[in-house]
């Protein structure tokens, strides 16, 4: 009996092994079925680059004010009494709670 199927086992293995992947072509992670997923995390993604790019710019920005060729005495006011703390005798101060 197994010498009458033995010519189809090689056609049968490889019939399964392409089943197999089809399978998974369509259903798996990254398969087809899962495009719409996909694509909604990649324009999650897109948006979130681009907040994170507008950050950035502003961050460069900010920076370039703070370098020794084109300081502003503004900025520069403005960053020493948020970090240390101090105020001008001419400011008003108002404290809130955080």
């Amino acid at each position: 009996m197994l010498q009458r199927f033995r010519p189809y086992l090689s056609t049968a293995a490889l019939a399964l092994l392409i089943f197999y992947f089809g399978f998974h072509a369509f259903t798996g992670e990254g398969g087809l079925l899962r495009s719409n997923q996909r694509d909604a995390t990649l324009i999650a993604k897109q948006r979130e680059l681009g907040a994170v790019t507008q950050e950035r710019r502003d961050l460069e920005i900010r920076a370039r004010l703070l370098r020794d060729n084109s300081m502003s005495a503004d900025l520069l006011e403005e960053r020493a009494r948020s970090l240390l703390g101090f105020a001008d005798p001419r400011d008003y101060v108002i404290r809130m709670q955080p």
